[in-house]
């Protein structure tokens, strides 16, 4: 798995500076500055898909199967992104796929994978992309949520079944799992009304007016918080279940946490692996922010890349979207 990251920064001093967020706002994110691209989202997945495949011994030709997601506009209002990108690598003949289930877009392409590869035998590889890129005029990476900076990025996954012929190198994906509860879609709807065309009110995305109107009716965050720590728990042990692994095995190295501000964090997921869960928690936002589809992957990478991942070892990987389904996956070393 490979993540591409453009060298353009925005940093969050020129952004306080230009009144765009406010100095406390800003020390929330916890970050200093987040990827900037002029390369469109599916390019910068075309580009880490290149990086995976170049790091493989896997030709275009052998993938069968292109899942692609994405959580924000991929360039073009009518079009498939998955053809896209499918072209762009040589694999013409792949069934291409797209996956749009907000930020657990990645974590749900890769399930779509998962089943695909476990259920047709004819398919030798299949690959994963993610891709976002969050510009101006129709987003304000750093005002348009609560909690969250997004940054421009595109990650890639190849995946093969263990074959007894070919030892397994990178990580060995133990266990994929999912919780939904899907009442509170509502939040990112809020009290508007359906539109007939994409950025139909004011030209922007705003994701805080309709998560304030959904707090006024619900009469705050109480209920939710309780719920999201409910399903946090629930997938996390149900992952490490079927991968078979204790939740206090000392072998867990790492549990990786999507890339959002502390002030989410601590709402939704740290009180959950406090005195549950073995292996030093990562926060890996500075300098990424938010890849809306792409957190668990760049994880991933990350956590492929770092010499202190022993062979035999585990990482656990969370993640969640809105509407809301909550992911998590079970690596492990080889």
């Amino acid at each position: 798995m490979t993540t591409w990251l453009p060298e353009e920064r925005e940093t969050a001093s020129a952004v306080v500076a230009a009144g765009r967020i406010t100095a406390e706002e800003s020390r929330d994110l916890g970050l200093t500055a987040v990827p900037v691209s002029g390369t469109s989202a599916p390019d910068m997945a075309v580009l880490a898909a290149e990086r995976a495949l170049g790091a493989s011994t896997c030709a275009p030709e052998d993938i069968g199967l292109v899942v692609h997601g994405w959580l924000y506009h991929q360039g073009h209002d009518f079009w498939s992104p998955a053809h896209y990108i499918a072209a762009r690598i040589g694999a013409r003949a792949a069934l291409p796929l797209g996956v749009q289930q907000m930020s657990n877009a990645g974590a749900a392409a890769l399930g779509v994978a998962v089943d695909k590869l476990t259920a047709d035998a004819c398919l030798q590889a299949a690959l994963v992309t993610t891709a976002d890129r969050f510009c101006p005029p129709g987003f304000d990476r750093w005002a348009a949520d609560y909690g969250v900076v997004y940054g421009d990025a595109g990650t890639a996954a190849l995946l093969r079944r263990l074959d007894r012929e070919r030892p397994p190198s990178g990580l060995v994906l133990k266990s994929l799992a999912f919780v939904t509860d899907a009442r509170y879609e509502s939040m990112y709807r809020g009290r508007d009304e359906f539109s007939p065309a994409p950025l139909w009110r004011d030209g922007r995305i705003d994701v805080r007016r309709p998560k304030k109107a959904y707090l006024e009716e619900h009469g705050g965050i109480a209920a939710f918080t309780e719920s999201a720590r409910s399903s946090v728990r629930t997938v996390l042990l149900k992952a490490l279940t079927e991968a078979g692994v204790e939740p206090g095995d000392a072998r867990i190295r790492y549990v990786a946490l999507p890339r959002l501000s502390d002030s989410v964090l601590d709402m939704m997921y740290l009180p959950v692996l406090e005195g549950l869960v073995a292996g030093k928690t990562l926060r890996e936002r500075e300098d990424s922010g938010h890849l809306g589809a792409g957190d668990m992957f760049a994880n991933m990478a990350s956590i492929s890349a770092s010499p202190d991942l022993e062979s035999g070892e585990f990482a656990v990987l969370i993640g969640g979207g809105g509407g809301f389904t909550w992911s998590c996956a079970v690596v492990q070393a080889v």
